[in-house]
């Protein structure tokens, strides 16, 4: 489903001498279709920077992203056009952060409306959809026709959860979907997970939560200085 090889990515920093500093490098891995991996890693070892690569909020500097599209088949994302990644962002690729970025005087339930119609999905079956995702979410009705700037950090994870997973995508990335959640919030998480897990959805989430990603991942990387190891590779190389 998703191919990553010898990602490389590299800021500058203009107030520096122009100085290039290293968000990642020499990333390779595969997801098959269906498959939920993990990356883990501390704070700036380049998580985030993978994940935007691949959804191409960030553009690689090197390397190749090849996914299996709907629309366009076998594509290199990190070459694409910014007509294709919308498009593919619009109908096959979810991205949740920790951060919800909307319009402002747009309700929560418009943002997840909007998700909907933008797969073609409208009318009463669009609202009904929007609505269950919602109270899945555990998103009080009473917030349902309110701004979500108002929200708390928890509410706008919430909100942004539904937005991402109301469409079914087709590959879902995942950064900190459970940072500032209750314990019931993160069970809400974790059956939607298993949900998209059982209707073929692939997914790549970061996480500081261990152990709630090891409730819900096949295969752990760890991300140290900008390099990716594979955990499970390691521990069977270190038993031989």
């Amino acid at each position: 489903m998703l191919e990553v090889r010898q990602l490389y990515k590299t800021f500058t920093m203009h107030y520096f001498n122009e100085q290039p500093i290293t968000g990642c490098e020499d990333i390779s891995f595969t997801v098959n279709k269906g498959e939920f991996i993990g990356i883990t890693g501390k704070s700036g070892s380049g998580k985030s920077t993978v994940l935007k690569s691949i959804y191409r909020t960030y553009l690689p500097s090197s390397g190749n992203i090849f996914y299996e599209s709907d629309l366009y088949g076998r594509i290199d994302l990190s070459t694409a056009t910014e007509q294709q990644i919308l498009a593919i962002r619009k109908k096959e690729i979810g991205y949740v952060s920790q951060f919800l970025n909307v319009m402002p005087r747009v309700t929560a339930l418009e943002v997840v409306l909007e998700a909907l119609e933008a797969i073609g999905i409208q009318g009463a079956v669009a609202e009904q959809r929007a609505k269950d995702i919602l109270e899945h979410f555990q998103l009080p009705s009473s917030l349902w026709h309110t701004y979500p700037r108002t929200f708390s950090g928890g509410e706008k994870l919430r909100l942004n959860l539904a937005q991402a997973t109301v469409k079914k995508p087709k590959v879902l990335l995942l950064d900190e979907p459970t940072a500032s959640l209750d314990d019931s919030s993160k069970q809400s998480v974790k059956e939607m997970i298993e949900e998209l897990k059982a209707n073929g959805t692939t997914m790549i989430g970061i996480f500081h939560d261990l152990d709630f990603m090891e409730t819900v991942i096949d295969t752990q990387y760890n991300l140290a200085k900008g390099k990716l190891k594979d955990l499970a590779a390691s521990v069977t190389a270190g038993e031989e």
